[in-house]
């Protein structure tokens, strides 16, 4: 009898042991040695009385023991009516970073402070809350549609003291009727030195929504032969136009103005398209780019367009801008001539 409850026993200790072997690596034994607070990053901004879904802060930790932790929600302080919830995770082993998404409507503007306390460490994030953006004092107006040589039509929008093309340009000849030719071979792409166009990924699919994608001899008057890619009457704008377009509806020029000229949800976008408002009807969409050796990259995250200035500092680079899935800033970037980006055009 004794043998009998002994082997029992013995039994229901193996079977246990295999059901633990088989749980999810959940663990609330998680430990990091430190939370670096002073090196918390967030991304997005949060105004009194507007929806937030997407802000997200990180914080980086060290000595991380690489077990997986479950998603945990915080109460915001001093601010009511927000909530950070931490994301899901694994930690290292060694230096990782814990990301939290503040979500709810902000009740008053102030500071908004959120106690992380994860293992043994704890943390004090503070998000600013403002007024209501100073979206109301941009001055944007939807203007009448313009026709380009081909009779593609195109939304326009004013901001400020320009116009602009709402959408991206899709034709594929100079507004004076010489063709421009369509590249879809990877080596002609990539030694052409003269105006080009393409699909991206070569699918014509793409040209409905996201346009064309030209490389900049198209831009270019010197390459071009003193052509013009854009409607009579417009034309592609130069990097100081973008920054007048950047200095009107950003609080630097750069940061944040990105997000009101991206358009809104994820259903184009990559998740989870921060800041994007589209306050400025722009409509940035993610039509990615073609690297100069041919290979499309980036559809779906990244928007590329040119400006018609030249890189001063490096020889065959020229001036575009790209906004991000990631990030609601506009940021600049000097890429080569042979690249291929969207183009937006600018009233004369």
């Amino acid at each position: 009898m004794k043998k009998l409850i002994f082997f029992l026993i013995l039994l229901s200790l193996i079977l246990s042991c295999k059901k633990k072997a088989v749980e999810p690596n959940i663990s609330n034994n998680v430990f990091i040695s430190s939370l670096d607070c002073n090196g918390l990053k967030i991304i997005g901004k949060l105004n009194k009385d507007k929806f937030v879904n997407n802000v997200l802060v990180t914080i980086p930790y060290t000595g991380g023991n690489g077990k997986s932790y479950l998603s945990k929600s915080i109460a915001s302080i001093g601010v009511e009516g927000l909530s950070a919830a931490l994301i899901q995770g694994t930690l290292a082993n060694g230096e990782g970073v814990l990301e939290y998404k503040i979500s709810g409507i902000p009740k008053s503007i102030g500071t908004a402070s959120f106690v992380i306390i994860f293992g043994d460490q704890k943390c004090l994030i503070n998000v600013v809350v403002e007024d209501v953006e100073d979206v109301d004092k941009i001055f944007v107006k939807p203007g009448q549609n313009i026709y380009d040589v081909e009779g593609n039509s195109y939304k326009t929008v004013t901001i400020g003291t320009q116009t602009w093309m709402a959408e991206n340009l899709k034709v594929s000849k100079y507004n004076d009727g010489t063709d421009i030719p369509n590249l879809i071979d990877n080596v002609q792409w990539g030694s052409n030195i003269s105006g080009a166009w393409c699909y991206y990924n070569n699918d014509t699919i793409n040209n409905t929504k996201y346009g064309k994608l030209y490389n900049w001899y198209t831009v270019n008057t010197t390459t071009n032969g003193s052509k013009n890619v854009c409607p009579i009457g417009w034309h592609v704008p130069t990097n100081d136009e973008w920054d007048v377009l950047f200095n009107y509806i950003g609080d630097d020029g750069y940061t944040r103005c990105g997000g009101m000229m991206k358009e809104v949800d994820t259903v184009n976008w990559k998740s989870p398209n921060i800041g994007a408002t589209n306050t400025t009807l722009f409509t940035g969409l993610p039509g990615g780019y073609r690297e100069v050796y041919g290979f499309f990259k980036h559809f779906g995250d990244t928007g590329y367009w040119w400006s018609s200035s030249e890189n001063i500092t490096f020889k065959n680079y020229s001036m575009g801008h790209y906004l991000d899935y990631d990030s609601d800033a506009v940021n600049h970037i000097g890429m080569y001539m042979g690249s291929g980006f969207s183009i937006r055009c600018i009233k004369d």
